[in-house]
């Protein structure tokens, strides 16, 4: 499983890249791996300010569905709008082409209790 380390992770498996006060979100290569076959994501957020554990939308495997959370508080910007088509893109990219949502945070504070790359690793056994 890939952990870049230029990434925060939170504990249930989303990633986190920041550049100044904005952020890119997505699911990690476990979430993706453990899912299998994205068929469908749903973000009907962007515009909304929303806080840190919040679900910011859902996304939907063959087997399951399952909340997507915010890892940080902020305002949600934009959507990957390439995953309304290609929802697989995130099984095949999960860290670039397969990113998410976009936000502007509201307190970069709040990263302090996601995990780096080694904590991320060791949560999932790696």
């Amino acid at each position: 499983m890939k952990v870049p380390a230029n990434l925060r992770y939170t504990k249930d498996h989303e990633w986190l890249k920041v550049e100044g006060d904005h952020a890119t979100i997505g699911i990690t290569d476990h979430a993706q791996h453990e899912l299998g076959d994205i068929v469908f994501i749903e973000v009907e957020t962007v515009g909304e300010t929303l806080d840190k554990h919040e679900s910011f939308g859902t996304i939907e495997a063959v087997k399951t569905v399952s909340d997507m959370f915010m890892p940080v508080g902020g305002e949600v910007l934009e959507f990957n709008e390439s995953l309304t088509t290609t929802p697989e893109i995130i099984n095949q990219d999960p860290y670039e082409k397969g990113w998410i949502i976009r936000i502007k945070m509201a307190d970069a504070g709040e990263m302090s209790d996601l995990l780096d790359p080694a904590e991320y690793q060791a949560l999932i056994g790696g």
